[in-house]
């Protein structure tokens, strides 16, 4: 079991949270808006009323004890800026803050945070990329160049074996593994012969399997 510090209980900081406890995490959680904690008591065990830019606060939390803190302010860049660097000045092992602009990003990581994430910008990208492939269900950046994908077998591929489409040959995309209904295949030979249905978790050029996805029908 992994423990967090969240900071900041607005709607990205509640789901979260949520997710996090689900997963069965220890989730300490900290705004400084009185109602907005005592209506998460009875969801968490550790839920304190604190403003988080007066270092002291912070100091009280033993800060080093926690996996990771996570800075989920999204309307006070400068309050998350302050939060962030306090953190680090306090030990934390690993500080993920959230931004909503680029300058954001670079000012954060600046004064110390370890990642920064834009939870509306990750969004707005994976809609528009879904919407632009309907073969597309799912992916996520690995850098600027490559991708991990989840699309919808190719048609043509169907009642053929792996060995015969060669996907990695022809178009540099591997295929990790293939989701069914019911299952998940770990281990792919060449014999393998793709069905209609099949979830395709493959991995490669970001923009080489985006042309190849939108070609499909």
């Amino acid at each position: 079991m992994k423990s967090f510090l969240l900071i900041g209980m607005g709607k990205f900081g509640r789901l979260l949270g949520e997710k996090m406890l689900a997963m069965g995490d220890e989730v300490a959680v900290v705004d400084k808006n009185e109602d907005v904690v005592n209506s998460l008591t009875s969801r968490y065990s550790n839920a304190l009323i604190a403003n988080c830019m007066n270092i002291d606060n912070l100091r009280k939390m033993d800060i080093p004890s926690f996996d990771a803190c996570i800075v989920a302010i999204g309307d006070e860049f400068q309050s998350s800026l302050e939060i962030t660097s306090n953190l680090k000045d306090l030990g934390a092992q690993r500080v993920i803050s959230r931004a909503t602009t680029e300058i954001q990003r670079k000012f954060l990581l600046r004064v110390g945070a370890d990642e920064v994430i834009y939870p509306d910008n990750d969004i707005a990208e994976k809609l528009a990329v879904r919407l632009n492939s309907s073969n597309v269900i799912n992916y996520i950046d690995l850098d600027t160049q490559y991708s991990i994908f989840e699309i919808a077998c190719p048609a043509k591929w169907v009642k053929k074996k792996l060995i015969d489409v060669n996907p990695r040959k022809r178009l540099g995309m591997n295929i990790l593994t293939v989701k069914k209904s019911s299952e998940v295949i770990n281990s792919l030979d060449g014999d393998y012969v793709f069905e209609a249905g099949d979830q395709l978790v493959v991995f490669g050029n970001t923009e080489k399997i985006l042309a190849f996805t939108n070609k499909q029908k």
